[in-house]
């Protein structure tokens, strides 16, 4: 199957759902994700600032440059000008940071709080705890140059259905919890960020709003 055709085989399953779908274009090519542009793509998720900020004047303006992966402080500035979203904020450092950066670049960026749902020590995230001492801290009261929209997650890498589902809950409450007891004025803070390419049918059913889906389009990597 091309990529265009893996693309919307994709969009008519997501259709009639709550979800969207962000192309996880990480390593590939900028013809390849020309080729995801020309199917109809708009969001594109990549997991390097570098590699980001090098495709990102290659391709259309109107793409939605979703940064997925670990954002070290000292490369925020890389994106700043025109990232959408950071979907990997785990830290109140980092958010200082994107601030600061957006702010020099009279910018608003979107930014999802990533929680730490899988049983893989080696996945990052927050608790809920540290996402609350995050919420309710002076310094995040004061940001006006990012914009939290929600939260977002990485589930355990296994074929264990039920175990895939607990997790997807996971955070959906998480989100829950946080849109009632901080957002619930805010209607951008609406993003649960969940579900892969062997995942997102499950993701979906469990309220995701945005699907991370890669090898399923461009094929499994090498």
């Amino acid at each position: 199957m091309s990529i265009a055709e893996n693309i919307h085989r994709i969009e008519n399953e997501l259709a009639g759902s709550t979800a969207r779908l962000c192309v996880v274009t990480k390593t590939h090519p900028v013809e390849k994700l020309q080729e995801a542009y020309e199917a109809g793509a708009r969001c594109f998720g990549e997991n390097r600032p570098q590699e980001m900020a090098a495709k990102q004047p290659q391709l259309p303006a109107d793409v939605e440059w979703h940064l997925i992966g670990q954002l070290q402080t000292n490369k925020v500035k890389l994106l700043a000008p025109f990232v959408h979203t950071i979907q990997s904020i785990d830290s109140l450092k980092l958010l200082k940071e994107i601030e600061k950066h957006a702010a020099a670049n009279n910018r608003v960026i979107n930014g999802l709080l990533q929680f730490h749902i899988a049983q893989e020590e080696t996945k990052s995230g927050l608790s809920l705890a540290e996402a609350e001492e995050i919420l309710t801290s002076d310094d995040f009261k004061q940001m006006q140059h990012v914009r939290l929209t929600g939260v977002m997650g990485v589930a355990t890498f296994t074929s264990d259905e039920v175990r895939l589902r607990q997790e997807f809950r996971a955070l959906r409450g998480h989100f829950e919890h946080l849109k009632a007891t901080y957002f619930a004025s805010e209607p951008a803070f609406c993003e649960i960020s969940m579900g892969m390419s062997g995942d997102y049918r499950l993701a979906v059913e469990e309220g995701s709003t945005l699907v991370r889906v890669g090898s399923a389009i461009f094929g499994s990597r090498g």
